[in-house]
């Protein structure tokens, strides 16, 4: 086995990263960052010029610029997405989708995105020990895949899969390029499951759940916050904290405050995300609701990071009533900031929220159960705290980023090492050349 102590060259490939939005994202930025951080790695991320991923199908919203940037140690690639067949492709996926045309989820890849030249050329070109890439199932994960088989090295694919969302995952190719890669992170056991059901290999499957920077969240006082945000008296604040995307469930959300307004006509809903075009189907709904109500809504859209522990400190309830997650950074962060969470019974939610233990679980797209949810956990503060103080034990104890990060690592070096396997021929290759550069470096005088 190679030096587990030797720095590592490693490139990350990702649909976006800071200033960019979305889970996946703070996921592959974290981990980048500690890695450079503990061990000293050289870590470079192959991006994309975009802000959010509904822009690769749209040749209208704004981009980042391209070329190469720097971050906390970490060096940073942005490549130029091609993005004006968006519209044309958009048409024609969603007629072979309708009619399951054979070969109808290629068109939805490409539809997808990014479509972004040059890509696997580059990633074959780099100097990197290890690629690693999330997330499904954006096709990036492809180019990769296939930029390191043409350079030999081992590819490594993070979790991301959510596979409720049958447009987005009902693809065997997905599955094809798990089968052909040397390692996989899944962030839960339903994800394992799931990946080991449709043929991956489970010795070379690792799961790691995901973490959160605690101390923000720790230090962040409610009434200070409250005030910041423009709360006032009342409660309880109900709040969804993440993408404004259709699958999110803000839509069941707001559909289901009325109930609370009739118990806790002093109730507050706080909704804060980044703008996406889903936005307006939100604002519509929210303009609908009698004014006494509309009152009591916050909207907060494209916070900076450093507001997230004010707005999470200022909820006594974290809904997140999302169909579609992997994992959910949410409910970590609103556990570090000591509240309980409402989550939706539905894919790796049931693997990461305990119900009644650190948070309840609802059916999706219940607004009923939801409001019955938020009425509970309402009428027994006491048992509210109890669950968001058991969250915040369970965040102290099992969800740093340095842990996340040395899990991932050693996930790595795994790869690297090249265990039996089909997907071990390269990274095989790869240890035998550690080794070889170890002994040359050991022979010199």
């Amino acid at each position: 086995m190679s030096d587990p102590s030797r720095p590592l060259r490693i490139l990350h490939v990702v649909q976006g990263y800071l200033p960019a939005v979305g889970g996946t994202e703070r996921v592959i930025q974290r981990i980048s960052e500690e890695l450079v951080r503990q061990f000293g790695d050289t870590v470079s991320v192959f991006t994309t010029d975009a802000y959010s991923a509904e822009a690769f199908s749209r040749p209208s919203l704004p981009r980042l610029e391209t070329g190469w940037w720097h971050h906390r140690g970490v060096a940073v690639r942005r490549f130029h997405t091609v993005r004006a067949f968006g519209p044309l492709l958009n048409q024609i996926q969603k007629v072979a989708w309708r009619l399951q045309i054979l070969g109808n989820e290629h068109m939805r890849t490409l539809y997808g995105g990014p479509i972004v030249p040059g890509l696997a050329r580059a990633i074959a070109a780099s100097p990197a020990d290890i690629v690693a890439s999330s997330s499904f199932p954006l096709a990036h994960m492809y180019a990769a895949l296939r930029g390191a088989r043409a350079a030999r090295r081992p590819c490594v694919f993070l979790g991301g899969l959510h596979p409720d969302d049958r447009w987005g995952y009902e693809r065997s190719r997905i599955h094809r390029a798990i089968k052909r890669i040397d390692r996989y992170v899944a962030y839960t056991e339903f994800e394992k499951r799931f990946v080991v059901e449709h043929g991956a290999d489970p010795a070379r499957i690792s799961v790691v759940p995901l973490g959160v920077d605690a101390e923000p969240f720790l230090a962040a006082r409610p009434a200070e916050a409250r005030q910041r945000l423009g709360i006032g008296p009342g409660g309880p604040v109900v709040g969804f904290v993440g993408q404004l995307g259709v699958h999110k469930g803000v839509a069941t959300l707001i559909e289901a405050m009325p109930g609370v307004w009739a118990r806790y006509p002093g109730a507050w809903l706080v909704i804060a995300g980044h703008r996406t075009t889903y936005l307006r189907r939100l604002e519509t709904m929210l303009a609908t609701l009698p004014v006494a109500m509309r009152e009591r809504v916050v909207k907060i859209e494209d916070f900076p990071d450093a507001l997230r522990p004010d707005l999470f400190a200022a909820l006594d309830i974290l809904a997140y009533p999302s169909g579609y997650e992997s994992y959910g950074l949410s409910f970590l962060e609103a556990w570090a900031a000591g509240k309980p969470v409402v989550g939706c019974r539905r894919g790796a939610v049931g693997d990461v929220v305990e119900d009644e233990r650190d948070g309840l679980l609802v059916p999706y797209d219940d607004a009923a159960a939801l409001t019955n949810a938020v009425l509970r956990l309402g009428a027994d503060p006491a048992w509210a705290r109890a669950l968001g103080a058991a969250g915040r034990r369970r965040v102290r104890d099992r969800h740093t980023w340095s842990e996340v990060a040395r899990k991932i690592r050693e996930v790595y070096l795994a790869a690297v090492d090249g265990a039996p396997g089909r997907g071990g021929r390269a990274g095989g290759g790869l240890a035998e050349a550690v080794r070889a550069d170890q002994r040359a470096a050991t022979a010199r005088p």
